[in-house]
């Protein structure tokens, strides 16, 4: 019996084409300005030092330290440091009202629909959860965190491919694994989920860069409106 929806959200709640071509940007534009406004700020300069780690350069300045996280945009890497900062930018942003979140009409209504029969929700992202409880609360929806019970992200749970950071979302949540459900647009995300045995459903869009390859053998929905739980 199905107890907890943990939610993926690019290409699965949300539009990926906003997440690329309105929020990477936003962060992108807003790197050098940030670290300079917060400088010295104990959060932020442990990230700054997890940047030169990561570039084996512990001496790198700031001009570096932007120049590394532009390119790790550019090649939507899935790095804690990079999603840290672009979590604080786009918490910002979203309270200034410079961004507005993206769902598809199907999503709202359906965490709605499945908080009001007693499941437990979760988001499970590469964007860090400062980013998540961003994105959910500034939506076309209206605030949604009051339906999410939990957040998981890579710097929590560890990187979404892998099956052991299912195990441990399961142990956070105090869960047996066949309690749960996991939807994605990612096959990779789909298997590790099902080999820490989860149940899974894949969500393919049309219009998604995903929905072309498919979600292999998961069971598959084009819309949060055909799950039924």
């Amino acid at each position: 019996m199905i107890r907890t929806v943990v939610l993926d959200i690019e290409g699965t709640t949300s539009a990926t084409a906003y997440v690329t071509d309105t929020l990477f940007p936003y962060s992108r534009a807003h790197f050098a300005e940030y670290i300079e406004r917060h400088r010295g700020e104990p959060d932020l300069e442990r990230v700054l030092e997890n940047v030169r780690a990561e570039i084996g350069d512990p001496g790198a300045d700031h001009t570096l330290v932007v120049a590394q996280l532009e390119a790790w945009v550019d090649g939507d890497a899935k790095i804690e440091p990079l999603k840290a900062i672009q979590g604080w930018i786009w918490q910002e942003g979203f309270a200034r009202g410079d961004l507005v979140a993206h769902f598809y009409p199907d999503v709202a209504p359906a965490l709605r629909r499945w908080h009001a029969e007693g499941l437990e929700l979760a988001v499970y992202s590469s964007g860090s959860v400062v980013a998540q409880r961003a994105w959910f609360g500034h939506g076309n929806e209206g605030d949604l965190n009051p339906l999410i019970a939990h957040n998981f992200d890579i710097e929590t749970a560890g990187p979404k491919r892998e099956v052991d950071s299912y195990r441990k979302i399961a142990s956070a949540l105090g869960r047996e694994p066949a309690a749960l459900l996991f939807c994605s647009d990612l096959t990779a995300e789909l298997d590790a989920a099902r080999a820490a045995g989860w149940h899974t459903i894949g969500v393919r869009r049309p219009g998604e860069p995903n929905e072309r390859t498919g979600v292999g053998d998961h069971h598959e929905v084009a819309s949060f409106a055909a799950i039924e739980l």
